[in-house]
C-alpha cells in the first residue's frame, strides 16, 4: 500500500523574482512528489507564479500587498477548503499574516518559514516595536517556525519566545548553478570584451539592497577603462539609480530588466557585489557563490553566516561607500584573491547549502508536524 499523498499549500508574498520565491520554486521542485502535492498562493502576480505555473503547479493569485488584509481572508479560505489543503507553508510575514486565520479557523497546521525579519536595524522605534509585535504574534500561531540562518534564530529569540523553532539553510541547485557547465555568451550580446573584469549586482533595487550607495561607491573608484558594472534587476529604485548614474556620467554601467537565465549572467561576471542594509540568508549570494565568484557584501546578520571576511568572500559595513569603494578597487585589481574567493566561496556552498540537504529537513517537519498536530 502506497503513501496516501499530502496537499501542500505554499503561501508568498508576491510574484516577482525574489529570494524567498526562489527558495519556494526550489522547494517544491525538489519535495518528494509521491508524497507531497503542492499547491501555490501569491500576493501579487509576476514572473514566478507564471514560471511555477508553466511547471505545471496549481496556482492562486489573491492580490495585496499588505500585511494582515482581513479583506482578502475568506477569499484564501475559500482556496484552501476548495483543494482540501492538509498543511500551510507561509513564506515570509505576508504570506503567515493572510494565511493563519484560514489555519486555525479550519483547523490546518501552519509553517511559518522566516526569511528574515520584517522588523530590522534601519527602522524607527514605532515600526520596529509594531512589526516586532506582530512577528511575535505570527510565530505563535505557527506550529513550527523555520529560520533560514542561525542569526536570524538569534534574533528572533532576543526578542520574544520562539519554542517551536528550527535552523534549516537555504539551499542551491548545484546542477543549475554548476561553475563548469558551458553558457551562454553573456558578454558578447552586451558588448563586453573577454579582457573586462565585470562586477555584477543581480537583485530587487529596493533601500534593501542599497543601491544608491553602491552607485556611488562605482563614482569612487579608481579609473580604468576595463571596467564594467552589470545591474540585473528591477524595483522601485531604479529609476533613482539610473538617474544618479547619468548624472554622474558613469558611462561603464549596463543596466538590464531582470531575467530568468541568471546562470548564464553570474558565468560572465568576476565579482558578485551584495550592499544589503539587512538579509535573512541571501539565495541571490548563495547562487553567486555556486558558481565560484568572488564576492563583496555587507557585514550583517544573514550575509555573516555565509562569508567569512578574506576567507571565501569580503565584507564590508553597511552604508560606508569608502570601504566599499575599497574592495571593489582591491578585487578588480588582484585576479589571483578573485580566483581564490571564488573557490573558497563554492566550496562554502558545495558542504554546506545544497537544496537536497534543505529539502529532505523540510519533509522531516512536514512529517512531524503532521504526526502531532492536535485539532
Amino acid at each position: 500500500m502506497g503513501v496516501q499523498q499530502k496537499k501542500i499549500l505554499h503561501a508568498i508574498r508576491q510574484g516577482k523574482v525574489g529570494g524567498g520565491e526562489t527558495h519556494v520554486l526550489n522547494l517544491v521542485e525538489e519535495l518528494d512528489k509521491q508524497k507531497y502535492e503542492s499547491v501555490i498562493l501569491s500576493f501579487t502576480e509576476g514572473p514566478m507564479v507564471e514560471k511555477l505555473k508553466a511547471e505545471g503547479y496549481k496556482t492562486y493569485v489573491v492580490n495585496t500587498e499588505t500585511p494582515f488584509d482581513f479583506r482578502v481572508w475568506k477569499k484564501v479560505k475559500k482556496i484552501i477548503e476548495a483543494e482540501k489543503i492538509d498543511l500551510i507553508h507561509a513564506h515570509g510575514t505576508r504570506a503567515n499574516s493572510n494565511t493563519f486565520y484560514s489555519a486555525k479557523s479550519l483547523k490546518i497546521p501552519l509553517i511559518y518559514t522566516v526569511h528574515g525579519w520584517s522588523f530590522h536595524p534601519d527602522q524607527g522605534k514605532m515600526v520596529k516595536t509594531i512589526r516586532t509585535l506582530s512577528e511575535r504574534f505570527l510565530v505563535h500561531v505557527a506550529d513550527k517556525t523555520i529560520c533560514v540562518s542561525e542569526s536570524n534564530l538569534r534574533e528572533g529569540k532576543s526578542k520574544f519566545p520562539m519554542p517551536d523553532s528550527i535552523v534549516v539553510l537555504n539551499g542551491i541547485n548545484r546542477v543549475k548553478f554548476n561553475p563548469d557547465k558551458v553558457y551562454k555568451d553573456i558578454r558578447s550580446e552586451l558588448g563586453i570584451k573577454d579582457t573586462d573584469v565585470v562586477v555584477g549586482y543581480i537583485a530587487r533595487i529596493t533601500h534593501q539592497k542599497s543601491p544608491i550607495a553602491f552607485i556611488h561607491a562605482i563614482a569612487n573608484l579608481e579609473a580604468s577603462e576595463n571596467v564594467k558594472f552589470l545591474i540585473v534587476g528591477d524595483g522601485d529604485l531604479k529609476p533613482q539609480m539610473l538617474k544618479l548614474s547619468d548624472e554622474l556620467h558613469l558611462k561603464n554601467i549596463i543596466f538590464i530588466d531582470f531575467r530568468e537565465d541568471i546562470p548564464d549572467i553570474l558565468n560572465a561576471i568576476n565579482i558578485f557585489c551584495l550592499p544589503s542594509l539587512w538579509e535573512g540568508l541571501p539565495i541571490a549570494l548563495l547562487e553567486a557563490m555556486s558558481m565560484r565568484k568572488a564576492i563583496i557584501a555587507s557585514e550583517i546578520d544573514g550575509i555573516n553566516d555565509l562569508i567569512s571576511n578574506d576567507d571565501n568572500g569580503i565584507l564590508v559595513p553597511p552604508r560606508d561607500i569608502r570601504r566599499l569603494s575599497e574592495a571593489l578597487n582591491q578585487l578588480i585589481r588582484n585576479e589571483p584573491l578573485r580566483t581564490n574567493l571564488g573557490s573558497k566561496a563554492e566550496k562554502t556552498v558545495k558542504d554546506q547549502f545544497n537544496v537536497e540537504v534543505m529539502t529532505k529537513k523540510i519533509e522531516l517537519i512536514y512529517e512531524d508536524v503532521f504526526l502531532n498536530y492536535k485539532r
